[in-house]
């Protein structure tokens, strides 16, 4: 980790330094529930190498990272994610309202009548560690469940 990145959050979760509650990680990609969820299941994915927007992403690298955004997607509709998504937004922020500089895609899971208008969202965060713990595990099922049969 270069000294730049020392400092990034996302580069200690990465490297293990900060634990996070991870629900798959692959060659280029990490992905964990963000701690302070718009709906719970609410997912970051990072790429492993630092990147601080999108813009400075190298294009072989743009098609790994959106891979795994669709089979979170695809995941989060799963019955065993236990999220009762019947869709779901991915939105990547480039410098406004990126609370971390590190490039990272959200992919929140949605239903009708969920409350999110527009783009001003209540947040609604775990009840405890246990219910985030739940969350993670069953995401996590419902991803190993897409990778096994896509």
């Amino acid at each position: 980790m270069s000294e730049s990145e020392n400092g990034c959050v996302f580069c200690r979760i990465i490297a293990g330094q900060i634990e996070t509650a991870l629900v798959h990680e692959d060659e280029h990609t990490i992905v964990f529930l963000d701690s302070g969820p718009l709906f719970p299941g609410h997912c970051l994915i990072c790429p492993r190498v630092h990147y601080d927007t999108l813009m400075d992403v190298p294009p072989e690298l743009l098609q790994p990272l959106f891979q795994t955004a669709q089979l979170i997607a695809r995941a989060m509709e799963r019955e065993e994610a236990g999220l009762s998504a019947q869709g779901s937004f991915v939105a990547v922020n480039n410098r406004v309202s990126q609370s971390v500089p590190h490039l990272h895609v959200h992919v929140i899971p949605r239903r009708k009548g969920d409350g999110m208008k527009g783009f001003f969202w209540p947040r609604r965060p775990y009840r405890d560690s246990e219910h985030m713990r739940d969350t993670q595990q069953r995401v996590a099922a419902a991803v190993t469940y897409c990778l096994q049969n896509v």
